[in-house]
């Protein structure tokens, strides 16, 4: 009886294990260009899911691409989309602390039209991938990487939805909303001193002016950069906060089921 049940059970878990082998989270570098300038890219998707799937664009916070929104990325991954972290700073353009960070998200918040560009350079990376159904893409982003995909939604993006993690809410452009074809979710720390409430106000003024479908959410208790777990108390006003990360993210996947519904 013990060979019998040995001889059935075998090749089943070998079977198991095989798939389990197969099916698995692929990553890579991808290189791609906005103009004249060489970006880097981070991609990651399920070799287990056979044809195309939803996309999601990843923009990454202030210190650039690094391994918090590669992280990010590899979730999507996960749970079946084809994701992909954008490069807006450049191939091997990364800060290495926050005075560097603060430099060069100053330079490109101050350049709207590149931070857009970069943005889009990095959404059509996204689309060129053979695995994405273009008709249903969405786009994140993390503090810096929040506020970047707004601008993308207000260059006229014809993308799905955007979702922004406390990001900063404000453009110089405000009736560019008009552009928007995007629905949007902004997932915000009520107590967030780097968007203070009179940023809130204007910006829910601009969603309703231009007819966007949106929404806000604001979590009690949490500050800027409650997602991430780095996020210790060495800035100012910065906290990780567990509780708001994991409603911020339930949040998303909700948004996403109802955009990317055919």
């Amino acid at each position: 009886m013990k060979l019998l049940l040995c001889a059935l059970i075998t090749p089943v878990t070998v079977l198991l294990a095989a798939t389990q082998t197969w099916a698995a989270i692929q990553t890579k570098n991808v290189e791609y260009k906005q103009g004249n300038t060489v970006l880097q890219g981070y991609l990651a998707y399920d070799d287990g899911i056979k044809g195309k799937r939803p996309g999601v664009l990843v923009v990454h916070e202030w210190n650039g691409l690094q391994s918090y929104a590669k992280q990010r990325t590899e979730q999507l991954a996960k749970l079946g989309y084809v994701a992909f972290a954008a490069d807006i700073y450049g191939k091997g353009v990364r800060p290495k602390n926050n005075e560097e960070a603060g430099k060069l998200a100053t330079f490109y918040r101050q350049n709207r039209q590149l931070l857009r560009d970069r943005a889009l350079a990095g959404l059509k990376a996204l689309q060129s991938n053979s695995l994405t159904d273009v008709n249903r893409i969405a786009a994140i982003g993390y503090c810096f990487g929040g506020g970047t995909v707004l601008e993308l939604a207000r260059s006229g993006a014809n993308i799905a939805g955007v979702v922004s993690f406390h990001g900063n809410l404000d453009t110089p452009n405000p009736n560019d909303a008009k552009n928007i074809k995007a629905k949007v979710l902004v997932l915000q720390g009520a107590n967030d001193p780097f968007v203070p409430p009179e940023q809130v106000q204007a910006f829910e003024n601009e969603m309703r002016q231009a007819n966007v479908d949106w929404q806000l959410i604001s979590y009690g208790g949490a500050v800027h950069g409650f997602t991430n777990p780095e996020n210790k108390g060495q800035l100012k006003g910065a906290l990780y906060n567990p509780i708001a990360d994991q409603r911020s993210w339930q949040d998303m996947r909700q948004f996403f089921v109802e955009i990317f519904r055919k």
